[in-house]
């Protein structure tokens, strides 16, 4: 038995040796050959137009939730939230989305923040953070937008 797998299981009395089984599924399962380059599931799903996304996501909810509600700390489910939105807001973009979800593996990502969690001691306390910083940077992004936008329609309106 994988050795993360013993720490989770003694730390909270339970196994979750199925979450890293649908992880290596979704996002390691096949290997180029002669390379190195994994990919899973989540990419080839995507493969298909506007519901390809929706199985791997489902997924990835159901893994979160499932370790949520098994008690883990705010930081590291609010750090998993944003690991699981990235890929499918940018997978759901046509074309950069099926090229981008072949490398940001949402899944492994979320199994190495729960080995950190528990083997360094990383990610602990609240998530509090983490939403603040995304949300400035969502309002940065969205005003910034918006001032584009604002230019653009000036401009417009001055050719006229």
């Amino acid at each position: 038995m994988n050795r993360e797998i013993v720490v989770l299981k003694e730390e909270r009395g339970l196994n979750l040796k199925w979450v890293e089984r649908i992880s290596y599924l979704l996002d390691e399962q096949f290997r180029i050959p002669g390379t190195k380059f994994r990919f899973g599931l989540d990419p080839l799903m995507n493969l298909v137009p506007v519901l390809g996304n929706i199985p791997g996501f489902l997924l990835s909810v159901l893994i979160l939730y499932t370790i949520a509600r098994k008690g883990f700390g705010s930081k590291i489910v609010v750090l998993m939230t944003l690991n699981i939105a990235i890929d499918s807001i940018i997978g759901a973009i046509p074309v950069i989305g099926q090229v981008f979800d072949f490398y940001y593996k949402a899944n492994s990502r979320n199994i190495k923040l729960l080995k950190a969690h528990y083997q360094e001691g990383k990610h602990q306390g609240s998530g509090a953070g983490v939403l603040v910083a995304v949300l400035l940077l969502l309002l940065l992004l969205i005003g910034g937008f918006l001032f584009i936008v604002w230019r653009l329609a000036d401009s417009l309106f001055n050719m006229f």
